[in-house]
């Protein structure tokens, strides 16, 4: 162990007594499970099933959606049980209604040192899988301390944990070198992890690629249709506070004034703040509703629709014809653009779009990829492809030939964890 990962051990391991106070402010404020807190310190009420079980962790909704088509394959073998865990609420909730069966979900134990020792001795995987950069020291150095096989799946590193890695070269290939298979999502990615220490890397691409399409109940889908027959909609998915919410209404307005009757479909990443949108419309004199004050689809006085709900994204993809992602605007790296391409809805982004640079570059090779910077933009980009269906359905397919073809990440990244597997599974 290096310098710096034995110093962060000792603050992290003194720290538990504030990590649990913090904790407990959380699930006060929604944030985290209250029932379930125990979790997060690698106590669990549940038995640890029988025979091989694979851990696989993915921090938040987007790792966990990427981690489900993995899931699936896995347990194509019948000996193997998967542990799925997750940070937050929401990926909980996600996972609670896709998970197959012989899959769990726990909550993640935070990176204290006896939190990670009781989760591993509670549990007792036979292969240890991160998804995308989930780099927790002390979790790795229990699991490695157990002799557990260690890999790192859809890998990703950004530029800021680049340059933080570089800072501490000992302690990155201490951590990194730890991993048996690594799988970068591109040859940047990859580039990266070897030098920061990794000994075995392969491209495998991003595995949300893999995915299947949004579910989306087939009646309130066709409800939905007939309540908005006529009527011109797009969607704003994913949206952060702030300037980029600002810039959707923006966007709105100037589009609105192009196309009478237009209406809005507004997701904000986090459901919780519906009010607060919708409260953002109305203060700039748009006429708003909420899901998660009616299930109705939105009637003819409503400009603009807050889609406050979980599960539902499916459900308001098949409804408009565009949809702005968003975390593009707000600089969060941007959210997942496939899922509305896989419906045959036209992705709009902002510019950053580091969390999806591979998906990115195989849009743009395809003349596919739609940016708009800000406000203005988008309501142009907006106007312009609900008034020409003949260049919105052509960028559409477009954008449908790009990501098509692409679940093969699934293939090389089954084949890299190929020897790990308990029982010889996935060969």
């Amino acid at each position: 162990m290096t310098a710096v990962l034995g110093l962060y051990r000792a603050l992290t391991g003194a720290a538990a007594p504030a990590v649990r106070a913090h904790l407990r402010r959380r699930a006060a404020r929604g944030k985290e499970d209250p029932a379930r807190l125990a979790e997060r310190f690698g106590e669990a009420p549940a038995p640890r099933p029988r025979g091989p079980l694979v851990w696989i962790h993915a921090a938040s909704v987007g790792e966990s959606a990427a981690a489900l088509p993995l899931i699936g394959r896995l347990l194509d073998d019948p000996a193997l049980r998967v542990l799925a865990t997750t940070g937050t609420v929401t990926s909980a909730r996600l996972l609670s209604g896709r998970l197959p069966a012989r899959a769990l979900h726990r909550y993640a134990p935070v990176d204290l040192p006896r939190a990670a020792a009781r989760f591993l001795d509670r549990w007792r995987p036979d292969l240890c899988l991160f998804v995308e950069s989930e780099l927790w020291p002390n979790l790795i150095a229990a699991a490695r301390a157990r002799g557990l096989a260690l890999a790192l799946v859809q890998a990703r590193m950004s530029d800021r944990s680049w340059r933080r890695w570089r800072l501490f070269p000992a302690a990155a290939r201490a951590l990194i070198g730890g991993f048996a298979a690594v799988v970068a999502q591109t040859p940047r990615d990859a580039q990266r992890f070897r030098a920061l220490g990794a000994p075995a890397v392969t491209i495998g691409g991003t595995l949300k690629y893999a995915a299947p399409p949004l579910p989306a109940d087939a009646r309130e889908t066709a409800a939905w249709r007939r309540a908005l027959a006529g009527r011109p909609v797009w969607m704003a998915a994913s949206t952060h506070a702030g300037a980029e919410e600002a810039a959707v209404f923006a966007a709105h307005e100037a589009a609105r004034a192009e196309t009478p009757g237009l209406l809005a479909i507004v997701a904000p990443r986090d459901p919780r703040r519906g009010a607060e949108v919708a409260g953002a419309a109305a203060a700039r004199g748009l006429r708003a509703a909420r899901r998660g004050a009616g299930k109705a689809p939105p009637g003819a006085g409503v400009d603009v629709y807050v889609a406050d709900t979980m599960g539902e994204l499916g459900l308001f993809y098949r409804a408009a014809p565009l949809a702005f992602v968003g975390g593009s605007i707000a600089r969060r790296g941007g959210h997942n653009p496939i899922e509305p391409i896989q419906l045959g809805c036209v992705a709009l982004t902002g510019p950053d779009l580091r969390n999806f640079a591979g998906v990115a570059e195989d849009l743009r090779a395809a003349r596919a990829l739609r940016t708009a910077a800000d406000g203005a933009a988008l309501g142009a980009a907006v106007a312009a492809l609900l008034r020409d269906d003949a260049a919105r359905a052509a960028l559409a397919a477009r954008q449908k030939r790009a990501i098509a073809g692409k679940a093969r990440a699934l293939d090389a990244t089954l084949a890299a964890l190929a020897p790990l597997l308990p029982g010889g599974a996935g060969a």
